[in-house]
């Protein structure tokens, strides 16, 4: 075989790089166990704890039931996109069901997270706009924030003074609109904006809200619709179903006027094939399961509760985290791939996150907590952290 080309040079150059700074990343092939919390990884049976599955609802059987009824009757696939053929009833129905449950005046499905994030943001927003977002926020609503080509600030994680501070200087220059883009509940840290202050502040300032509540819905929140729930002043209210839901795609809450701007001008919506049938079917039960789950959620947070307390005692640093993300941040790559591979010999399962996903010197075992966690899973985990002597 001959030598690889000199234009595929950067392949093995960039990913050496990455190797040499422990962050080269490969996929991990698993097997599920639908009964218990439990993974089948390289042959060994593992306690997941990386899942964001967090009411255990991708095994719920009523879930499985409605998934394999919209399949059956409407195909395996929605077969176009939904200004073609694609908009089957069903899609319709969700949408208004979302509504209903939430409290939006419209809803909009997309096909997962990522794409609603990057290219909802990247339609409401243009080269004659400002974007603010908190620095944490995730990779999807940065892509958003590029594609728009708008003036794009970041403001200090949490920091409102300095958000303020931003929205002021925007305010006295020529820009068409300005957007300040949070989550409410962050994916790698596990902590908290404070949500009535950047109401607050989008009000005072005239800007429009973003406000990306994935992580909350299910466990936080009224009946556990997420914390955006109830709140006026939420321009665009971003739900994902691949989490609390256990499927796959997202949705916006929205105005009637927005949504009709998104399915109009949204790329990302319309060239996509729409959803499915069966995961239509899986969402249109979870979505009516989520309110009801108050004991679940309850158990849930007794697992947070006492997970905390314990890596606290430890001495281990969680930083913020007051939720079902518990981040155990060790520092170096090195330190926490080790610390991966001591629990995966512990039996488990917990990744480690380094950069670029995280900042430099914040490498991290992200641990996710489900209400499927039994007591022994969780006896388990404090266990195994309580003995790892790096």
């Amino acid at each position: 075989m001959s030598e690889k080309p000199e234009k595929l040079r950067f392949l093995k150059e960039e990913l050496s790089e990455r190797k040499s700074a422990h962050q080269f990343r490969k996929l991990n092939a698993a097997e599920p166990d639908l009964t218990s919390c439990s993974i089948l990884k390289s042959g060994k049976k593992l306690i997941n704890f990386c899942s964001n599955d967090y009411l255990g609802l991708a095994s719920h059987p009523e879930v499985i039931k409605r998934s394999a009824e919209f399949l059956t009757k409407y195909g395996a696939g929605a077969t176009a996109s939904r200004l073609v053929s694609g908009n089957f009833t069903i899609h319709e129905n969700l949408e208004q069901k979302i509504t209903e449950t939430f409290g939006y005046e419209s809803a909009l499905l997309f096909n997962t997270g990522f794409q609603a994030n990057a290219t909802v943001l990247a339609t409401v927003a243009n080269r004659n706009s400002l974007i603010i977002a908190d620095k944490k926020v995730h990779n999807s609503l940065l892509q958003g924030a590029v594609l728009s080509r708008a003036d794009f600030k970041r403001f200090p994680h949490n920091d409102m003074q300095s958000l303020e501070s931003m929205l002021r200087s925007g305010r006295g220059k020529s820009y068409n609109r300005i957007w300040i883009i949070t989550e409410t509940l962050f994916s790698m840290d596990g902590d908290r904006n404070d949500l009535d202050q950047l109401i607050h502040l989008s009000n005072k300032y005239e800007a429009l809200l973003y406000s990306d509540d994935a992580h909350a819905i299910g466990v936080f929140g009224d009946r556990g619709l997420g914390f955006n729930y109830g709140k006026n002043g939420i321009d665009i209210s971003v739900g994902t179903f691949g989490k609390s839901f256990g499927s796959f795609g997202a949705f916006i809450g929205c105005s009637a006027e927005m949504k009709d701007y998104l399915i109009n001008f949204c790329a990302g919506f319309i060239y996509s094939t729409a959803l499915p049938p069966a995961v239509i079917g899986a969402l249109d039960a979870a979505t009516e399961l989520i309110p009801t789950m108050e004991n679940e959620r309850k158990q849930l947070h007794q697992n947070i509760e006492k997970v905390l307390i314990s890596l606290k005692e430890f001495g281990f640093d969680t930083g913020a985290s007051n939720s079902q993300i518990i981040p155990v941040i060790t520092g170096s790559e090195e330190r926490t791939i080790s610390l991966e591979k001591w629990l995966e010999d512990q039996g488990i399962w917990a990744s480690a996150i380094r950069p670029p996903t995280v900042e430099k010197g914040a490498s991290r075992i992200r641990i996710t907590l489900t209400d499927k966690h039994s007591p022994d899973d969780i006896d388990r985990l404090i266990q195994a952290f309580r003995e790892w002597n790096p």
